[in-house]
């Protein structure tokens, strides 16, 4: 229990919000070998979204057990200075920062091999885990009755945001966290990287396509090649010509990057 407590589980965040709640626990009085293996796959406890989140941070950000907050800060308008701003509040570490390098590396697994396929983002390093919990009714666990999750960070390597998606009983679906949440917690992080302006990441994992994915490869630089030359080299692609001659001085998109086999490739000619 002591590592569930020290991420934050059976106590308020703190955070500046009304109605905050602690989520359930066992008392260590009723900790049997039952409950201790039911706890550590998330059935017989309970949680609040705001635990769920600041325990996956301090699960990926270095090991450390932050309070979060609501508003980052008040800036006067007329003036722009900043009459309020929040600062980080380190409240423990929790876990070593070799092992939340690994708890990352785990999770960005996750999304391009694993549950989270439908949150990778091609040219970034997308980390997450799904969900997929049970409801309880009365004390018994309800058939067909699901909470559908999926919590998603980027990138993978040097968190900058992070997103919790969960979907009480959705209807007409596959009941799994990767189906359905997944891809709702990808269009949020897709929005950040706009929002945020987050640069594409280099050196994550491939992902593992399906014969149902649209299928991603990484363009080849064929700059300097021959036309002949550059055009066998883009041979998944499809390509088009501007300018006249026969070396390609220009291309794009960039080479380097993630571009499914439907993107044309514009090879520029001197």
């Amino acid at each position: 229990m002591g590592y569930i407590r020290d991420f934050g589980f059976g106590e308020k965040t703190g955070i500046a919000l009304n109605g905050e709640g602690n989520g359930i626990l066992f008392k260590n009085s009723n900790m049997g070998p039952v409950e201790l293996a039911t706890t550590a796959f998330g059935q017989g406890i309970s949680v609040t979204p705001i635990q769920q989140i600041t325990a996956v941070s301090a699960a990926i950000n270095g090991g450390y057990l932050n309070t979060p907050y609501v508003v980052k800060a008040i800036i006067d308008d007329s003036s722009e200075s900043i009459i309020y701003e929040n600062k980080t509040t380190q409240k423990r570490q929790v876990i070593s920062e070799e092992t939340s390098a690994m708890v990352r590396f785990a999770l960005e697994s996750v999304v391009a091999n694993g549950t989270g396929k439908n949150a990778y983002i091609e040219n970034y390093r997308v980390g997450g885990k799904t969900g997929t919990a049970q409801k309880v009714n009365n004390g018994v666990y309800m058939s067909g009755n699901y909470i559908l999750s999926f919590i998603g960070f980027l990138p993978a390597d040097d968190p900058e945001v992070i997103v919790y998606v969960a979907i009480d009983n959705p209807k007409g679906v596959t009941q799994y966290g990767g189906t359905v949440s997944a891809p709702i917690a990808r269009t949020l992080l897709l929005s950040s990287i706009e929002a945020l302006n987050i640069k594409e990441s280099s050196g994550g994992m491939l992902k593992e396509y399906t014969w149902l994915d649209t299928k991603y490869l990484i363009v080849p630089d064929v700059t300097g090649m021959s036309k002949s030359d550059a055009t066998k080299s883009l041979k998944e692609f499809k390509v088009k010509y501007s300018g006249s001659g026969e070396k390609v001085i220009y291309m794009s998109p960039s080479p380097g990057t993630f571009q499914s086999v439907d993107t044309t490739i514009t090879l520029m000619l001197n």
